[in-house]
């Protein structure tokens, strides 16, 4: 996995781009590191969570988001996790759900979801481009064929760049599956 990788409409890539975009590796600088999650990042990804689903918390404020949190480092649980120096700014990271417990984009148990979250402050920098595509990296090593996520209706075009493709939709939602192989 690259340290850095970072999404950029103009670049030119040496070869065809797996994900539908142009992707460059560039030299990581010293105060902004990807790091694979682990279950010290446990707090970090739950914090995360209103962030990344806030839109949901508009239709019903008690749906289980911890669930994509809750108990991370369990089989299955995989992320990369930015920071610039000690802060932690951005995570991406993915989890199998079983069927009788499904998250929001489920489409099957050997399917991975993932989320994306970045703090508001460091938004629009390209982080979150940079952390998704470092986490479809580990997904692919990781020998998963796709991932899958849920997404805003209206606001699907970031991961349609990545090669995530709607699959279904509900009333304010769109549950994109990318296949990785």
């Amino acid at each position: 996995m690259p340290r850095h990788a970072t999404w950029r409409g103009d670049a030119t890539p040496s070869a065809t781009p797996r994900f539908g975009y142009a992707a460059t590796v560039r030299a990581p600088r010293l105060a902004d590191v990807l790091r694979p999650a682990d279950n010290q990042d446990a707090r970090f990804l739950r914090d995360l969570l209103r962030h990344a689903y806030h839109w949901r918390f508009n239709e019903d404020p008690d749906l289980p988001v911890y669930r994509y949190a809750q108990n991370w480092g369990r089989p299955g649980d995989a992320g990369v996790v930015a920071f610039e120096g000690p802060h932690a700014y951005g995570a991406a990271w993915y989890r199998l759900f079983p069927a009788d417990e499904p998250g929001f984009g489920f489409v099957d148990e050997e399917t991975p979801e993932l989320t994306v979250a970045v703090v508001p402050s460091r938004r629009g920098e390209g982080h979150g481009a940079e952390l998704l595509y470092a986490l479809l990296e580990r997904a692919r090593a990781d020998g998963h064929s796709a991932v899958s996520l849920s997404a805003e209706k209206g606001q699907t075009g970031f991961y349609e760049r990545f090669g995530f493709e709607p699959i279904r939709e509900t009333s304010n939602a769109v549950t994109m599956l990318a296949r990785l192989q």
